[in-house]
């Protein structure tokens, strides 16, 4: 795969996974909370959750590829920037709060909605806010690195 092709499909990979958080934290959570009922909202993230998250895992997967690819095709580890190695590890830890919130509050929250039960599901979601405006986050300070930590060295 080409230099350029393995940096468009990294910017696609980021694009997708801090879009689809910012969407979902920044806009269709405060329509939610305002607009519907707990067993509704509740119903509403997990099937966002749902359909959201296998993209945030291939979103994953293409950054793990793309990133050690263009590293390799840069020469390694070795000579690439301080960014590179700060953006990796970000990414790293960004992957190891959403694995987090795959296998424990979203198990829990899909667990509670199949079985109605709305103070578990509610419990699961509040759990889960505050991990996905942490990744935000993280992930936007990462998108912001790229281009300004480079600049300034």
């Amino acid at each position: 795969m080409t230099l350029k092709l393995l940096y468009l499909v990294h910017v696609l990979a980021t694009v997708i996974w801090v879009g689809g958080m910012f969407f979902a934290h920044q806009v269709l959570r405060p329509v939610a909370m305002a607009e519907l009922e707990p067993p509704q909202r509740l119903r509403l993230w997990n099937g966002v959750f749902r359909r959201f998250f296998p993209w945030v895992w291939t979103a994953i997967l293409a950054l793990i590829l793309t990133g050690q690819a263009l590293a390799l095709q840069l020469g390694g580890m070795a000579v690439v920037g301080l960014h590179v190695h700060i953006m990796a590890a970000v990414g790293y830890l960004m992957t190891a709060i959403f694995a987090y919130i795959y296998f424990k509050p979203y198990a829990a929250l899909r667990r509670a909605v199949a079985a109605e039960n709305w103070p578990a599901a509610g419990a699961a979601q509040n759990h889960i806010r505050p991990l996905v405006a942490t990744n935000l986050s993280l992930g936007l300070a990462n998108i912001i690195l790229v281009f300004v930590l480079p600049v300034l060295i």
